[in-house]
């Protein structure tokens, strides 16, 4: 299956308590580069994450985005520092008592106080924790992949479509080319007729001529090799796969077999449907940058 390298994708599940959002989205890059951004409690699974998209894909700018919200997982402990507290508290009394100032003593008051609270941290299960991330950002590599494959049928069909008609405009030029050669040869014979008047044309003279213009506007080999071409293009679209690399490759040499006929074609009426051809490559090769 074709795949293009765009995509985007999104999963929100909640698991043991914690609710995750694992995005995923691409655009077009010539080898792959994936960027995972991760909260700091998460951290440790960063590797995990980017293996998940080497799996998935094989090239392509990739960045992978990850929230975290806790609902009723036990995250920590706070608790009073009591000891703390009644030092406080003794400080503060003494000071009023020693200096005459009010002593207006609040919660507020002492909550600013350094080492007042003392924070738990829960013993987090980096394993668990992990697999129930991987498990939202499976689904989210799911959905994202699911883009990428129908977009990359979209572009299936436009390839083989513009394959179609070069095809066609091959057939034209091929076409068009012989009857160029009898062009040639009748213009040839009337202008020796012209010239010679009454005297008596050598005719195997005209078709010697007419033989080594053949030869110089012959476009049998090129046309040959652009169709084989094409019909290795629509070998790689069934296959599928990471197939990117290959068919601009192969485009490289469709473009230079274009270019040869373009230079043996005399006739103003070939040369305008060799633009045709060039064209519609131009527009097989745009399509291409976005495949796999």
């Amino acid at each position: 299956m074709v795949k293009s390298m765009t995509g985007y994708g999104r999963a929100v599940e909640t698991v043991n308590g914690r609710e995750f959002t694992v995005e995923v989205r691409s655009v077009n890059n010539r080898y792959l580069d994936c960027s995972v951004k991760l909260p700091r409690s998460l951290t440790f699974a960063e590797d995990a994450l980017k293996q998940a998209v080497k799996n998935t894909i094989s090239r392509g700018k990739v960045d992978v985005f990850v929230s975290l919200r806790s609902e009723g997982a036990a995250e920590g402990k706070v608790s009073l520092n009591t000891a703390m507290v009644e030092g406080y508290l003794a400080a503060m009394e003494q000071m009023a008592r020693d200096y005459g100032v009010r002593n207006d003593i609040s919660v507020s008051t002492l909550a600013r106080m350094n080492d007042v609270f003392t924070v738990e941290r829960a013993e987090v299960d980096e394993q668990q924790l992990q697999a129930d991330l991987m498990a939202v950002a499976d689904k989210a590599l799911k959905s994202y992949d699911a883009m990428r494959a129908a977009e990359g049928q979209a572009l299936e069909r436009d390839l083989r479509s513009r394959g179609e008609t070069i095809l066609e405009l091959v057939a034209q030029v091929e076409a068009g080319s012989g009857q160029t050669v009898l062009d040639y040869r009748a213009r040839l014979e009337s202008k020796l007729r012209e010239v010679l008047a009454n005297t008596a044309i050598d005719e195997s003279r005209i078709l010697t001529e007419a033989a080594i213009f053949a030869d110089k506007i012959a476009v049998d080999e090129e046309t040959v090799r652009l169709r084989s071409h094409l019909t290795q293009m629509n070998h790689m679209l069934t296959a599928g796969g990471a197939i990117g690399r290959k068919l601009d490759f192969l485009l490289q040499e469709m473009n230079r077999e274009a270019n040869t006929i373009g230079s043996k074609c005399s006739d103003v009426r070939l040369a305008r449907i060799v633009v045709d051809i060039k064209a519609e490559l131009e527009k097989i090769r745009e399509q291409t940058q976005n495949i796999e």
